[in-house]
Parts: C-alpha cells; structure tokens; sequence
C-alpha cells in the first residue's frame, strides 16, 4: 500500500496551496485531488451541507485506493473532521487556523486572523482560541467573498486590492505584527497581501506544517515509499473542467488529469500516474 496515493479535496482550488507544499516534500507520492467546485466556497454553506459533501467525497478518494486523505479547507475541517475521521478507513488529516504558530511567532502579541464566516464561526476555532489564544490579543476577520476572488483567479485585481485592504485594515490598526491564514485559498494572495501590510508582518501559511504531518503520519504507517520516482497528479472537479483546467495553469505547474467527479463514489480504479514537475 506504500505506493498507493494520496488524496486532498477542498472545496475548489484553493487546497492547490496545500498540495504545493505536499507534492515539494513528498515528490515520490502519486496525488489525486478533489476540487469541488460546484461547492465553493464551503465557508458560504452550513455545517450539514459541508458534512455531507466531506463524508462523499473521503468516500470517492478512499475507493480510488488512497492511503491517507488531507482535507486542505479549514472550513471542512472546522466543521466535519470529527466524523469523517471516524468513518474513514484511512488517516485524515486537516488544517486548521495558525492560531498556535502565530502566537508563538508574534512579538509584540497581536495577532490578526483572516478565515471564512464558516472557520471563525466554528466550536473549532473557538476552541483553538480558548487553548492558544488567551495571552495574545487576537483580532479575527471574516473574509467574504474573498475565496471567490481567488476562484475566479482575481489574485491581483482592484476589487481583490479593495477586499483585502477593508479586512486588513482593523488589524492593522490595532498594529499586528503577525497574520495567520486561515483559508487555504489565501496563501495566493500572499504577495498582494505583503504589500499591503508591508515587510514587519509574518505570515502564516500553515500548509508545509500540513505536508510535514502527512510525512510523519506515512512514515508511522510505513506508507512512505522508499524510491526517487517523480509522482503523478490527478485531478476530479464536480464543476466546469474547462474553469479547472485554466485555473490549473494559474494555480499549478505541471502535467495533470483532469476528470469529472462521480456523484457516488465508484469502485476503486487502477490510479494511473503521470509524471510532473515540481512546482516553483
């Protein structure tokens, strides 16, 4: 089973941040990711809505052999790792806010956090604030429609410029030396972001934290193939493949299939790799 894949979802492309990081230390692993597309954003839909479509698609990923699953959202996360876990037949792993690594970062001890209403508004996050947060003073932002900006791959347009200008402005006035990422989609906007806050800020992008938990997880289960191979990406979308496959070129370099994904769950399919470059 060691050289059987791994499998990523989020609700679009944003869990391509997340997967970067997993294809530059993991390079020998085979990749299949699940954009759901038709979803997105999951931070805009109810718990239930993200639960279900959590569940189906570990599910579909599961059945296409996967040894491990990564839910790159911190939304799904937030709101159905839990149970996901438990009917899994595989390790998930999730992502989560920085809270903790932001803390343990700032300086001076003001933290901004910029998520989805789903994340911030999740038992989850306020758990992660009442265990990591209480000594730091943390000022956490709802992003709408921020994600969509990114989906629709406005990473550097005027009306994302304005969007991320009105979230970051209460954070910077309350002088934040430190920005956690709390959307998976986020990290593509991390250069419009630095240059809108400037060079003292860190930024926080927990995605290579996420790749280093899966190599430990791997190697745990020894599921952690000892060879120097390149491994292959394959890619399901529930929405418009032609979209996907432009937001692909934006978002990702390198070879990919690209295929529609099944509403139920198929029986386990060969994964059939193709080589790619790692990303720059």
């Amino acid at each position: 089973m060691s050289s059987a894949p791994i499998g990523v979802f989020d609700s679009g492309i944003g869990g391509l941040s997340v997967l970067r990081h997993l294809h530059r230390l993991l390079p020998c692993e085979d990749l299949i990711y699940v954009a759901d597309s038709a979803h997105a954003p999951y931070g805009d839909r109810s718990p239930h809505e993200i639960q279900a479509r959590a569940e189906e698609i570990t599910r579909f990923l599961t059945g296409q052999g996967c040894k491990l699953v990564v839910m790159a959202c911190n939304t799904a996360t937030a709101a159905a790792a839990g149970t996901v876990r438990a009917a899994s037949p595989v390790p998930v792993i999730g992502v989560e806010p920085g809270v903790k690594p932001a803390a343990m970062a700032t300086r001076n001890g003001v933290v901004g956090i910029l998520a989805t209403r789903g994340t911030l508004q999740s038992a989850k996050y306020g758990h992660l604030v009442n265990r990591f947060g209480r000594e730091i003073t943390l000022i956490s932002q709802i992003c709408d429609g921020l994600a969509d900006q990114v989906e629709a791959g406005q990473t550097t347009s005027p009306a994302t410029r304005s969007l991320l200008r009105r979230y970051l402005a209460p954070i910077m006035e309350r002088g934040a030396d430190t920005l956690a990422l709390g959307c998976t989609h986020y990290p593509f906007l991390i250069p419009l972001i630095r240059e809108i806050l400037g060079p003292g800020v860190t930024i926080i992008d927990t995605g290579g934290a996420v790749a280093r938990q899966a190599l430990r997880q791997l190697r745990e289960e020894n599921l952690h193939p000892d060879t120097q191979r390149h491994g292959g990406l394959s890619v399901f979308t529930s929405g418009d493949r032609e979209r996907v496959a432009r937001q692909m070129e934006a978002f990702w370099e390198g070879a990919a299939d690209l295929h529609p994904l099944p509403s139920i769950a198929p029986p386990a399919i060969p994964f059939q790799a193709e080589k790619i470059s790692p990303p720059a």
